[in-house]
């Protein structure tokens, strides 16, 4: 009897997490990852500027410019720019998670049936892009910051934080600025957007296929890693316009560079085709491992939310 009056007990209803609490989860764990991959970053960065317009490179791959970095400015200069690094993942993420959920939700079925495939890749694109416009100035503070050091001291910006660097810049070139690159920046997000989301997918149906892998953390690593390779190759070329626009320097009221268009030419004919893949180590390092990482500080916190 017991038993059976057991059995019969009402059952809690499930516990869901409000989409407020979701976004700054989704915020939270890509500055969590950001904490790990900082150095990467700031790696690309500086690689990508390394032979800028022709000149001698700085730097002859990855861990040669870890080295010189640590044997000039020291360890901790791996992490300079990691304050607009945060900020980049505070508005970024928490932005393009907010708009994909809310797109999602609109183009579901009335039976909660997700959509196809292209809608997902659809409203992944016009995340990213509207989410990239929103953390531009960030991103822009991030370049400048991590490109300093590779400069003589009389020429270094030299910024304390992200919002010195915001301040400063809106002060000395103008409010417009904060957004300077910002085409490059949008479009660049809509590409990866969409490759990850393309390759991502195929990767991950392709590894359980093969009757190794369970659908796990392992699975999903390497997933993330081809889905990276993938991405990296593709972004590359709109990734370094984005980076030498946003560092670039206007002299006598004569910018650099006129545009995305103009830095690709000048960097083919100056510097060679593969230089569109100046830093492909780092990036593609960099790219996998954020996504797991990021993957898994949003389980724990989920995990930690519902009470499990």
């Amino acid at each position: 009897m017991s038993s059976s009056s057991g059995s019969n007990a009402p059952q809690a209803p499930p516990v869901h997490i409000p989409k407020p609490i979701k976004f700054l989860f989704g915020g939270s764990a890509g500055m969590g990852a950001t904490l790990f991959v900082q150095p990467l970053d700031l790696v690309k960065n500086r690689m990508q500027l390394s032979g800028e317009g022709g000149g001698q490179k700085m730097y002859k791959n990855s861990g040669h410019a870890i080295r010189l970095i640590i044997k000039n400015e020291g360890p901790l200069a791996l992490y300079n720019g990691l304050s607009a690094g945060l900020l980049r993942q505070a508005t970024y993420t928490t932005t393009r998670l907010g708009i994909y959920t809310t797109l999602f939700d609109m183009v579901s079925g009335p039976d909660g049936k997700p959509p196809n495939f292209l809608m997902k890749a659809t409203i992944g694109m016009t995340a990213g892009g509207i989410a990239a416009l929103v953390g531009t100035p960030a991103e822009i503070s991030l370049i400048r910051m991590c490109a300093d050091g590779r400069l003589p001291v009389d020429q270094q910006r030299g910024y304390s934080s992200v919002f010195n660097a915001l301040v400063r810049i809106s002060k000395e070139e103008g409010v417009v600025t904060l957004w300077r690159g910002c085409g490059p920046t949008v479009a660049r997000a809509m590409v990866v957007n969409a490759a990850q989301l393309a390759s991502y997918s195929q990767a991950k149906q392709f590894i359980l296929g093969t009757g190794y892998f369970n659908d796990n953390i392992l699975c999903h690593f390497v997933a993330s890693m081809i889905s990276g390779f993938v991405t990296t190759v593709a972004s590359m070329p709109v990734d370094i316009s984005k980076t030498r626009i946003q560092n670039m320097r206007v002299i006598d009221g004569k910018p650099e560079y006129k545009g995305a268009i103009d830095v690709l030419a000048k960097v083919v004919r100056k510097e060679g085709l593969f230089a569109l893949w100046k830093g492909f180590t780092p990036y593609y390092v960099r790219l996998g491992p954020h996504t797991v990482i990021t993957f898994i500080i949003l389980e724990q916190l989920n995990k930690f939310y519902l009470g499990k």
